[in-house]
């Protein structure tokens, strides 16, 4: 069963680097059918397959329709996939708003991010792209968020990551909230020195991540 789980991860990758947005049902279908975790479907094949188009995309041999189709792949992938995902129902729900940073609407990288939150038990709201900081903010006051993930490719929009973390600053809400980064344009080391909380190159495992951070955020302070 092994060996049939690892051929279909590699099947459920190759369909998204090469665009197969109609075969890939299939080849879901059979992961599920097979019951094999969704989850693990979503993050060591469709996921992968999505890294090795955006890597083709900077080596420039694919462009943005190319890559749009792989997206297409792998969300006709995980409509099938989260169906059949096997989760840990005695977890504690947190609370996660996401979004594209204002002046971006790159936004493949925040959807996988915000259905591996999902996965990891977080229920995520999702504000799409393009997003004034002071929203996260307001929506994340509003649903007693403990996580806010932010995204971007382009490096003119990083400053808007830095400009969310200030005003939960000004809120007084700072240290009550996890802020992740993530995207094309943000490293390690820009993630520090905004001040963020977490930053990690793959979507499952910046998710993987927060859930960890927020838990630590979590636990009791007691006074000595």
């Amino acid at each position: 069963m092994e060996e049939l789980k690892e051929k279909l991860l590699k099947e459920l990758c190759a369909c998204v680097v090469d665009m197969e947005d109609e075969r890939v049902a299939d080849v879901a279908r059979e992961y599920v059918k097979n019951n094999f975790d969704g989850y693990e479907g979503i993050k060591d094949g469709l996921a992968v397959g999505m890294e090795e188009a955006g890597q083709l995309y900077e080596e420039e041999e694919y462009y943005i329709p190319e890559l749009l189709i792989c997206s297409d792949a792998m969300y006709a992938g995980i409509d099938i996939l989260k169906s059949n995902i096997k989760s840990d129902s005695s977890e504690e729900k947190f609370k996660a708003v996401v979004g594209v940073v204002e002046g971006d609407t790159h936004d493949i990288g925040k959807n996988l991010f915000k259905i591996m939150l999902e996965t990891a038990g977080f229920e995520v709201y999702d504000l799409g792209r393009d997003v004034p900081s002071i929203e996260f903010v307001n929506k994340a006051k509003e649903v007693g968020a403990s996580l806010i993930g932010l995204s971007t490719l382009i490096t003119t929009t990083m400053k808007n990551m830095e400009e969310v973390i200030e005003l939960l600053k000004e809120e007084s809400i700072r240290e009550d909230i996890i802020v992740m980064v993530g995207g094309g344009a943000i490293s390690q080391s820009y993630a520090k020195k905004i001040g963020a909380d977490g930053y990690a190159r793959e979507a499952s495992k910046a998710a993987k991540l927060g859930r960890e951070l927020v838990k630590k955020l979590k636990i009791p302070k007691f006074e000595l």
